[in-house]
């Protein structure tokens, strides 16, 4: 049971319009927790891209919308999908905000730091609400993520689609072909890398300690055995 002291969704929101919230950050709630996200270039540019395969397919007048404030099933959910392409007769509630049951495709650009909500609640909710087609793209691992078929709270279809490889979403209400062949990515070592690189760091640690700690033993337990006949012949 929810807490009734516990400030709603626009409470939350109101008390963060009177927040320095930096710019080029991007703000939402997933349940009930406030996650500020600085957007890289690689993040905006992934997002102009899929935009842009949109209004080709449906035209410039098309309603598709990025980090506009929607809210999802679950508790305190107020999201702000980086694409949200919302149903031909979409109609704005008695608040003014667009209504989840009009989206019919989501995608999310992984961010490092909240990749596990685009994977987790976040991903629940859209199937909660029944969005059709759900996408995301990390530039860390170079692949896309593609989560159809919603049921309950969870997508029975998952694909994954290299960079590189088109994303056929002819099947579907979205009815077009992702090209990713230009999908920007993250320089350097990808995520995975970088967990394979810090396994064995971890592992070497406890290691190194324990070897480390007898060889500083290892003179003291030999000093008692040198001055004892020293005592006995003096």
């Amino acid at each position: 049971m929810a807490n009734s002291d516990e400030p709603d969704l626009d409470e939350l929101f109101e008390l963060l319009e009177h927040m320095p919230v930096p710019d080029g950050y991007k703000v939402e709630i997933v349940e009930g927790t406030v996650f500020m996200t600085p957007q890289r270039d690689t993040h905006w540019q992934t997002i102009r891209r899929i935009i842009r395969a949109v209004e080709d397919r449906f035209g410039m007048d098309v309603n598709v919308l990025s980090d506009v404030r929607i809210d999802f099933p679950g508790h305190r959910n107020g999201f702000a999908p980086d694409v949200a392409l919302l149903s031909r007769g979409a109609r704005k509630d008695g608040l003014g905000r667009w209504r989840a049951r009009d989206v019919e495709f989501v995608a999310e650009v992984i961010s490092r730091g909240t990749a596990h909500n685009d994977y987790g609640p976040k991903m629940n909710a859209y199937a909660q609400a029944g969005v059709p087609v759900y996408v995301v793209a990390d530039p860390y691992l170079r692949r896309c993520r593609v989560f159809t078929r919603p049921q309950g709270r969870e997508y029975k279809q998952d694909c994954t689609v290299e960079y590189g490889e088109p994303v056929d979403l002819t099947g579907t209400v979205v009815g077009l072909v992702l090209e990713t062949k230009d999908f920007p990515v993250e320089p350097g070592r990808t995520a995975k890398q970088d967990a394979e690189q810090d396994a064995p760091q971890q592992d070497e640690g406890p290691e190194r300690e324990p070897q480390q700690a007898a060889q500083e033993e290892k003179p003291q337990e030999e000093k008692p055995r040198e001055e004892k006949p020293r005592g006995e012949n003096g």
